[in-house]
């Protein structure tokens, strides 16, 4: 078994000797030249600045005296602030563009809440989706003419800077005079708690002229004066104002109905874990949000928004907002400007997250039916079949199959957990070695499948955790966390106890070989794909690669089983000999339109097509 892992770690992380570990040096990209470039073919970084790099020690408490509870910082505290901010990103971007990445998805860096919870159940927004303050960087962080220095030195790198926005909620700032202070409120809906009665169907009579939140004009909103129709909302004392722009501290503008189960109607008109739910039919809340992000974009020129909890906003407030904020980066000289929604749902069917593309008007949504799909193969050992199923579904999204060519893929982030902890979560006992192999896979896909592939900070150096959200957030530099410190790290001997920025390991040097395939073969990166061979059982799946202007075809191929397969798969019927870009391809074709591929345990292979007519793709 030892000796059957290892010829799968080898086939999984070294490549041969025809694909260059590192991209040859390209000259400084201008920032109008990293704008122009199209959404599909991005390879992004996705990082929470709070767990990355701290480059300055004296905004760890962002400037709030007292204790923890107080500032939000204690770096032996998961759930609080470690002292991460943008002068540390700064600093670690070459060890980024080291990877070959070409975009930085950067989390929310908007002011927080610094502590929020009930007594004893208090946490820090370190992860930033606690906002106040929509128009100023969190001074944890930093500030806003730092902020513009990490877009101007990722633009010189040639990497693109997306950030995350939310739009759904706001901090935990509204209570209701009917619940006790530290206590869930529990949902109150429309039917029951009309918006036309005061507290219920036997209140008084409020919002005369009201037709419901279907109705979004502004002569229709400036009949609903009274936002006590299903609890009576307030402000506490001290904190009047405490939201900016100003707007934001008026109730009218949230929907007050107790906290969301996250399914049927509270799922869009709830408290997100108890945040204030933002009333986003109101035309009032769809102005001030545009304002708000189409300032960043004026004042950074950031080149896309990655939207928090999309799938819990109404449609009609996407279908003006996307626009409008494409619109106001056309005008700043920022023409593919990348906007993609978080539409979270574990399921490899990608039938729910399409429908947001062609009702909400999104361009791009998360792909979680891709990350599901791949921990299906990978962690549960079903059929090659899923993927498969996957990539057919793709003429669900608005523009089809090429629109999926952009889609953000991932195989795991900050809130579902780290794939290795997936895979350990589904198979418990598995070795470290074999847990590599199946992790090295899976990012293999990542990087040469179709899409933008999104790779989590932190899985470069073999961070596994023990959990999802708070126990998948592990700090980069040396941590203090004794949780995050107990467990060693995939492929390495070290802990999150030291700093993990090694550009030798073995994930770290995977991910650069495989961008730099994508980044000297455009078919990997932007290219059409065609499904080629798969079943109904672990062993092999295998997919054509086009090259968007030769239509030279390339090949790839994975086993996704524990033990060595030679087995056949289909290709273009021109194709003659092939070339080994990555792991080993044979140098002929068995017949026209098969090929024979031997594939080591967890092993992968891309194969570039020599003698192939681009006239004959896809046969």
């Amino acid at each position: 078994m030892k000796a059957r892992l290892a010829s799968a770690l080898a086939a999984a992380l070294v490549t041969t000797a025809l694909a260059p570990a590192i991209a040859a040096p390209v000259p400084v990209p201008s920032a109008s030249a990293v704008a122009a470039r199209p959404a599909a073919g991005e390879s992004i970084y996705f990082v929470l600045p709070d767990r990355f790099a701290n480059g300055d020690t004296a905004n760890d408490s962002g400037g709030i005296a007292g204790g923890r509870l107080q500032s939000g910082f204690d770096p032996a505290d998961k759930g609080f602030y470690h002292g991460g901010d943008i002068k540390g990103l700064i600093a670690k971007l070459d060890y980024i563009k080291g990877m070959g990445f070409t975009a930085l998805w950067v989390g929310p860096i908007f002011k927080n809440k610094a502590v929020q919870g009930a007594p004893g159940q208090e946490s820090a927004g370190y992860h930033g989706y606690w906002i106040t303050d929509f128009t100023q960087v969190d001074p944890h962080f930093g500030t806003n003419a730092e902020f513009a220095a990490l877009v101007n030195a990722a633009h010189a790198r040639g990497l693109k800077v997306y950030m995350d926005i939310v739009v759904n909620h706001t901090a935990d700032v509204i209570q209701y005079r009917e619940v006790p202070a530290g206590t869930a409120a529990p949902y109150r809906d429309k039917a029951n708690y009309p918006y036309s009665r005061k507290g219920g169907l036997a209140g008084p009579a409020i919002n005369p002229g009201f037709v419901g939140d279907s109705d979004s004009t502004d002569a229709n909103f400036a009949r609903l004066v009274d936002p006590s129709y299903a609890y009576t909302p307030f402000i506490p004392k001290g904190e009047e104002h405490v939201k900016v722009p100003d707007w934001l501290n008026d109730p009218r503008y949230y929907h007050n109905r107790g906290d969301s189960t996250f399914s049927g109607e509270n799922s869009r008109f709830g408290d997100f874990s108890g945040l204030d739910d933002v009333f986003t039919e109101n035309p009032r809340v769809r102005a001030g949000m545009i304002a708000i992000y189409g300032d960043w974009i004026r004042k950074f020129h950031v080149d896309g928004f990655r939207i928090d909890t999309a799938r819990h906003v109404d449609p009609g407030f996407w279908q003006v907002f996307i626009p409008a904020m494409e619109a106001v980066a056309r005008g700043e000289g920022i023409p593919n400007f990348t906007i993609f929604g978080e539409v979270a749902r574990e399921n490899p069917d990608n039938g729910y997250i399409a429908r947001f593309t062609r009702r909400d008007g999104y361009p791009h949504v998360l792909d979680f039916a891709f990350h599901a799909a791949v921990r299906a193969v990978l962690a549960q050992d079903k059929g090659t079949d899923v993927l498969a199923d996957l990539f057919d579904g793709d003429v669900l999204y608005q523009g089809g199959d090429k629109a999926a060519l952009a889609q953000p893929t991932f195989i795991d982030n900050h809130d579902i957990g780290r794939f290795a902890w997936l895979v350990e979560h589904d198979r418990p006992g598995i070795g470290q070695d074999e847990l590599l192999a199946r992790t090295a896979l899976a990012h293999t896909m990542l990087l040469t499948l179709r899409g933008s592939p999104v790779v989590y900070y932190g899985d470069e150096q073999g961070m596994i955790g023990h959990g999802n959200d708070q126990a998948a957030r592990q700090d980069m530099f040396a941590s203090k966390v004794a949780s995050y410190n107990d467990q060693p790290l995939l492929g390495t001997t070290r802990t999150t106890a030291q700093d993990n920025f090694n550009p030798a390991h073995p994930l770290y040097t995977l991910i650069a070989r495989l961008n730099a395939l994508r980044a000297a073969h455009p078919a990997l990166a932007r290219g059409a794909q065609l499904t080629r061979s798969y079943g109904e059982k672990p062993g092999l799946f295998s997919v054509s690669r086009f090259d968007p202007v030769t239509g030279a075809e390339y090949l790839i191929a994975f086993n996704t089983s524990g033990q060595p397969i030679k087995a056949a798969s289909t290709i273009g019927t021109s194709a003659r000999r092939l070339e080994s870009l990555l792991g080993q391809c044979p140098a002929m074709v068995a017949a026209p339109g098969s090929i024979v591929l031997d594939l080591p345990a967890y092993g992968s292979a891309v194969c570039r097509v020599l003698s192939t007519s681009s006239s004959k793709q896809g046969q």
